[in-house]
């Protein structure tokens, strides 16, 4: 750490390593660790009115993650858990998407598109999300509803014979949160993909390489520490998201950060909820480890 300290002043000043060394310092620790520190500490703390925190029934408990296990009787607490389960599933499915539509894009702004068509595409990805996230949901409501864009065109075209309920689906859902964290696939990718040297493409297919194998034996391997810092960051906002599915979530859909929500605002009741929020990180961070295992990717990679 100090040598990397030492080159980077050396390249850009002390004042502006300082600057920039503060700025993570206490951008990390005064707004990432302490605040997850201070949750995980409530996490083991019993509800206590104010008057009572400190005396002797404020001690460590493990009740509220027994909560999360068995509920209030001592059968498993199989809703929580099942809910727990569906977002970490969604959280995939939209990352899986997201990945999908990217790559592409990605490849083709960093290898095709120049000059003006570049402009333009970074433009159009940039442009829709000046406008607030609430609003694209509600957005993503009004093309989706019954009397919406999607089935105005497929009434109009005779594709159904009824409006479609896409919103009790989770289609609205899945679309609106898939949009929303499209620039934050995009852009890994496209810094991965950018530092790879035409030529090797250009002498693959010259030597007659089908696009899927020049893909799959030259780009990919290249693309790969981009893909992995772009699903990363997908993945857990797509599982902490609050505001699309309270929006979007059909009648009998529950996403589990509602459920530390209802814990910790129709509740009153932070310790448990902030038992289900370090559930929820861990279980993302231990999912993204283990994929990460599976699929060789080292955690250097995704700081590239």
């Amino acid at each position: 750490m100090a040598r990397i300290f030492r080159d980077f002043s050396g390249k850009h000043g002390l004042g502006v390593a300082l600057y920039i060394g503060i700025g993570v310092l206490v951008w990390v620790i005064v707004l990432i660790t302490l605040p997850q520190l201070a949750m995980l500490d409530y996490s083991f703390r019993n509800n206590l009115p104010p008057p009572m925190r400190g005396g002797e029934a404020d001690v460590y408990t493990l009740v509220n993650y027994r909560y999360f296990l068995f509920g209030g009787g001592d059968g498993l607490n199989t809703l929580d858990m099942w809910v727990l389960g569906k977002t970490i599933l969604a959280a995939v499915v939209v990352t899986f998407i997201d990945v999908l539509l990217c790559y592409p894009i990605a490849f083709i702004l960093a290898h095709s598109a120049t000059g003006v068509a570049a402009r333009l595409m970074v433009l159009g990805l940039i442009v829709p999300f000046w406008v607030n996230e609430i609003l694209r949901a509600f957005a993503f409501r009004v093309i989706f509803g019954a009397t919406g864009l999607i089935n105005g065109i497929g009434l109009g075209l005779g594709l159904w014979d009824a409006p479609v309920d896409f919103i009790r689906a989770d289609v609205a859902l899945y679309s609106s949160l898939t949009y929303s964290y499209i620039l934050l696939m995009v852009f890994p990718i496209y810094n991965a993909v950018e530092a790879l040297d035409r030529n090797q493409i250009e002498a693959a297919r010259d030597m007659g390489a089908a696009w899927w194998r020049v893909h799959w034996r030259i780009v990919l391997p290249v693309a790969k520490p981009g893909i992995a810092s772009g699903a990363t960051i997908v993945f857990m906002l797509t599982a902490g998201a609050l505001a699309a599915p309270q929006i979007l979530g059909g009648p009998s859909n529950l996403w589990f950060t509602q459920l530390i929500y209802q814990w910790f605002n129709d509740a009153g009741d932070w310790a448990r909820g902030s038992a289900y929020a370090i559930i929820l990180l861990f279980t993302c961070l231990a999912f993204v480890l283990l994929m990460m295992k599976v699929f060789k990717v080292p955690i250097g990679a995704i700081g590239r």
